[in-house]
């Protein structure tokens, strides 16, 4: 039966931290490290490891949960699990995001990264080894764990009003995945993300060239023109990333279904019931080669774009002057910018609309924690991730694009990040990036290299269609 939260007498988790940071500060030990960093978005924030209430600001914590019970000390000494892909860089970012909460509630978050995480998470969950909590980089991973019912339903002890605060109505669609008896579950809550519907330019030249940021795709074809006929290919596009090589071909194709169909035939399109052969999904494959296609368009032409690499397909944007001057990619490729490039010197607009009705939908990645043992401490945990401030200190040190609602705009590391939040904030329609929904033998398969046989030219539309479609029968 589910608990009822009171709709009264809430508290902040910025009260009671605050205690805990002046309890450490009277200690003698303020846990304060600064450290200036780059970002996984290879922008410059100050990534600062704090404790308490610098951490925690005005998420609001409804009485009676878990987390307030946690936060007055209930369950400190208890132990949770957590094992995921973060690692290196990334695990260290997460330690920090968690440390103010650790501080104040007495729970250990024992945090376990794998490089091998997709793999071996199998292995635990099925073996009955399953960790407390697990992120999930690719949901469709996790759809199977659900469907096995593994998982734990969060929906059971968070009301819905509370996790409709907490995020917009798209996330919650995509956190819903069928259970054993078919009827869906909340199969956990959204933590970090990013936006991929993004095209970067070169603000320095396009505002010294008198070019206009298109909103329309339409627009965006004029301008492509009018770049070819000031003498330059307006695109530098490459799909090379070695075993993945075709990845950011599917990214393409994502954001044009997007845009030239309802988010529920895109939907049906992920689970293989609306058929890459379908003149749909041909339609949106036309729209990309009508900019991939053309030899005055592209940097390279057609050609390259299977042979260069997706990190170095930015640089053409940076030369002096620049050899080209747009760039589809998700935030993340600010880590291939040159190097100690000002942030004032580049920009994004959001990839644009072809069909008005459909709007501008945001096409995003992001990771999902679902929860496999349901104890309190654990509940309280999953509670506080569904809060902007267990990402704090990560939006600050720049990568990370929040899906729950709350972020303060002073959180971010510079105005292009900001504005990446108010885009997903304010999209038409959010959907998660296909491929990785598809099973594997598509998404990181037959889609890849179909997608890379058509611009190669080893296959024709069809072709290459059929080709795509075959990896559902696997």
């Amino acid at each position: 039966m589910k608990r009822k939260w009171k709709k009264n007498g809430s508290m902040t988790l910025m009260m009671v931290l605050l205690f805990s940071v002046v309890m450490t500060a009277c200690s003698g030990n303020s846990g304060t490290t600064p450290s200036t960093q780059t970002g996984t978005e290879g922008t410059a924030g100050t990534a600062t490891t704090t404790s308490g209430a610098d951490l925690i600001k005005t998420a609001k914590v409804p009485a009676g949960s878990e987390l307030e019970k946690a936060l007055n000390g209930e369950y400190k000494g208890k132990k949770v699990t957590m094992y995921g892909p973060f690692v290196d860089a990334d695990e260290q970012k997460f330690n920090a995001s968690i440390k103010a909460f650790e501080e104040a509630t007495g729970i250990d978050i024992a945090y376990e990264g794998s490089k091998e995480f997709e793999a071996t998470v199998n292995v635990r969950v099925n073996g009955g080894n399953a960790p407390d909590i697990a992120d999930f980089p690719q949901p469709g991973l996790l759809e199977g764990f659900v469907k096995a019912g593994k998982v734990i339903d969060v929906s059971s002890f968070m009301p819905a009003d509370y996790l409709k605060q907490q995020y917009k109505e798209s996330w919650l669609d995509m956190a819903k995945m069928a259970g054993p008896d078919n009827k869906d579950i909340t199969a956990g809550v959204w933590a970090r993300s990013s936006v991929k519907s993004l095209v970067w330019y070169n603000k320095k030249a396009f505002d010294e060239a008198g070019y206009t940021v298109p909103k329309t795709w339409d627009e965006m074809m004029k301008l492509t023109e009018q770049i070819a006929a000031d003498g330059d290919p307006a695109w530098s596009i490459g799909i090379e990333s070695g075993a993945a090589t075709g990845w950011p071909a599917t990214d393409w194709l994502e954001d044009i279904m997007l845009r030239t169909t309802t988010p529920e035939n895109y939907d049906k399109w992920v689970k293989g019931e609306l058929p890459f052969t379908d003149p749909i999904v041909k339609n949106a494959v036309t729209k990309m080669s009508d900019i991939w296609f053309n030899k005055d368009y592209v940097y390279g032409g057609r050609s390259s774009i299977v042979t260069t690499n997706f990190g170095d397909a930015v640089k053409p944007l940076f030369t002096d002057p620049p050899k080209a001057w747009l760039h589809r990619q998700a935030g993340f490729i600010v880590s291939f910018f040159p190097e100690g490039l000002p942030a004032d010197q580049y920009d994004w607009f959001p990839f644009p609309s072809i069909d008005a009705k459909y709007g501008t939908p945001a096409l995003i990645s992001g990771d999902i924690y679902a929860m496999f043992n349901d104890r309190p401490e654990v509940r309280a945990v999953m509670e506080f991730f569904t809060t902007a401030e267990s990402l704090q200190s990560w939006i600050k040190s720049g990568g990370v694009t929040p899906p729950m609602n709350g972020t303060p705009d002073d959180w971010f590391a510079n105005d292009q990040e900001r504005r990446m939040s108010e885009f997903v904030q304010t999209a038409d329609t959010i959907r998660f990036d296909g491929s990785d929904l598809m099973p594997g033998s598509v998404g990181a398969g037959t889609f890849w290299k179909g997608m890379t046989d058509y611009v190669s030219g080893t296959a024709n539309l069809d072709e290459a269609m059929q080709e795509i479609q075959s990896g559902w029968k696997k």
